[in-house]
């Protein structure tokens, strides 16, 4: 894809996102900012960075709970939608040094500018997952990505639900894996997560309103465990590709491949 075709899908992705966040869901965002944030930490495994970015920042929930670790220095952050940016710099984290708008693939930063980029809950989003991926490799050493799992083989019946939500490819981990390696990036941990309790009682209670009862209680501390237990042995070795939640990595860029793709440029 050529730089006038993706800043032209580019334009079409910021139009279907610039009103998108509003404060009717931040605790809810950042029920789940706040297990995404300690995810990109564990698979850095307390390593600490000086400049870090956030491709896709949303409204800054993720970037607010590593504005308070020790995780890097600076912070910067890209987000293709007005609204989300507002909401960002109304936070006004201390760490924050930029936060810029784009198109979702061209990023206005040099080769090699970033420690650190990660991009959480966004992949499955982007028409032309490729072309940002390039460019994230581009930009810095070394990145981290979350991905929700949603491919399975019940898929068909969720289709519509995903789509809802904007979720226009899915992956189990091997596909994303392999989507990665395919472009070079060289994964060097990966951590794989289901729901968190936090995020199920958050949307029992605040989104749906339900009552919290000891029922619900036993069913998230109890049947919850054993519905995994049995699709442990209803999948067996493939339990990994369809039952878990989230999959993060920590990648780097596999030597000598950035110098190839410039030759092949």
């Amino acid at each position: 894809m050529g730089k006038d075709e993706s800043e032209d899908v580019g334009t079409t992705l910021q139009s279907a996102y610039d009103e998108y966040y509003d404060d009717s869901l931040t605790g809810w965002r950042e029920t789940g900012a706040k297990v995404k944030a300690n995810n990109i930490e564990s698979v850095c495994r307390g390593q600490s960075y000086e400049k870090v970015l956030e491709c896709g920042a949303g409204e800054g929930s993720i970037l607010k709970f590593l504005n308070k670790s020790n995780f890097c220095s600076e912070l910067y952050a890209l987000e293709i939608s007005d609204s989300g940016i507002a909401q960002i710099k109304n936070r006004e984290l201390e760490k924050l040094k930029e936060v810029k708008k784009f198109n979702g693939y061209v990023i206005p930063y040099p080769d090699d500018y970033f420690d650190l980029v990660y991009c959480s809950h966004v992949v499955e989003h982007v028409e032309h997952p490729r072309v940002l991926l390039r460019e994230l490799q581009r930009i810095s050493r070394n990145q981290v990505f979350e991905i929700p799992l949603d491919y399975s083989p019940k898929v068909d019946r969720y289709m519509e639900d995903y789509l809802k939500i904007g979720h226009i490819n899915i992956y189990t981990p091997s596909t994303f894996r392999f989507l990665l390696k395919s472009e070079g990036f060289e994964i060097k941990d990966e951590l794989l997560c289901h729901l968190s309790n936090d995020v199920i009682r958050y949307n029992w209670y605040n989104n749906q309103g339900l009552k919290k009862t000891v029922f619900r209680e036993m069913k998230l501390l109890i049947i919850h465990p054993l519905l995994r237990l049995m699709n442990r042995l209803r999948y067996g070795r493939n339990y990994s590709e369809f039952s878990y939640y989230t999959y993060t990595c920590f990648t780097n860029n596999k030597e000598g491949f950035k110098a190839l793709q410039a030759d092949l440029d």
